[in-house]
């Protein structure tokens, strides 16, 4: 399984995916779920992904097929006009593949899922994040809900639904996927480090940032830590309640 989390807000775009994959309790590996696409002064782009590996591990070999290749079947991502047409290609190409693979795995009585996180902004619009399904439709992220999520993602969502807002500054929502991805770390062992993390400053057009966090990360671990003890204060801090059970 896996967790990936995006925010739109109003400085930018932050995205962080974990890199666990797991086919059983003795089958546990590591792959990179986030991936990088930009025209550093044009656009920048960053897509997480999450499910089954045949099927995302082609999908994004057809982008890259496509950036590399004028006559390829399918549009590079590098030339469409917008944001919106980047999203509808990938999803047509993740729907395209899922239906061959599930296909072939059908005769197996096995089928396969995947679904994809898309953040960017292209010169001339404004930074946008969808959540492409592999049936090729999408949902695109808004000023009422500045987030979206794939994979095991409930664990993670009551800080976002909290904190987050499309004015939360970068260094804020850096904290909030963080520490997002922490609450799962610790109820889900499906999901595991290292974490990667890009950011995508609003009017900059290029990705500003991209880190690996480590298992044992001392700032990573400093933040969880300092979590857990807010959260202990805070609850020890909360008033009885009165009740049938109290005398």
């Amino acid at each position: 399984m896996t967790y990936c989390v995006g925010l739109r807000l109003n400085s930018g775009l932050i995205m962080l995916s974990d890199t666990r994959t797991n086919a059983g309790l003795d089958n546990i590996s590591v792959y990179r779920k986030m991936f990088t696409f930009e025209v550093p002064g044009e656009r920048a782009m960053v897509l997480l992904t999450a499910g089954n590996l045949s099927i995302t591990q082609t999908v994004i070999a057809k982008l890259r097929h496509a950036i590399g290749d004028e006559e390829a079947e399918e549009r590079s991502i590098l030339r469409a006009e917008s944001m919106l047409d980047v999203a509808e290609t990938i999803g047509s190409i993740l729907n395209r593949v899922s239906v061959e693979i599930n296909l072939k795995m059908g005769s197996m009585s096995q089928s396969a899922t995947a679904s994809m996180l898309l953040a960017g902004q292209r010169k001339g619009g404004s930074p946008r994040l969808f959540l492409i399904y592999q049936e090729g439709n999408f949902i695109e992220a808004t000023a009422d809900t500045p987030y979206l999520q794939i994979g095991e993602h409930k664990y993670g969502k009551p800080i976002l639904d909290r904190v987050v807002s499309p004015e939360t500054s970068l260094e804020d929502g850096r904290k909030a996927v963080l520490l997002s991805m922490d609450s799962t770390l610790r109820s889900n062992l499906s999901v595991g480090m290292p974490l990667d993390l890009a950011v995508i400053e609003t009017d900059q057009y290029c990705i500003n940032s991209v880190e690996r966090i480590e298992a044992g990360d001392p700032h990573f671990s400093a933040m969880s830590d300092a979590w857990s003890q807010v959260l202990r204060e805070g609850f020890a801090s909360l008033p009885q309640q009165q009740g049938c059970w109290a005398e």
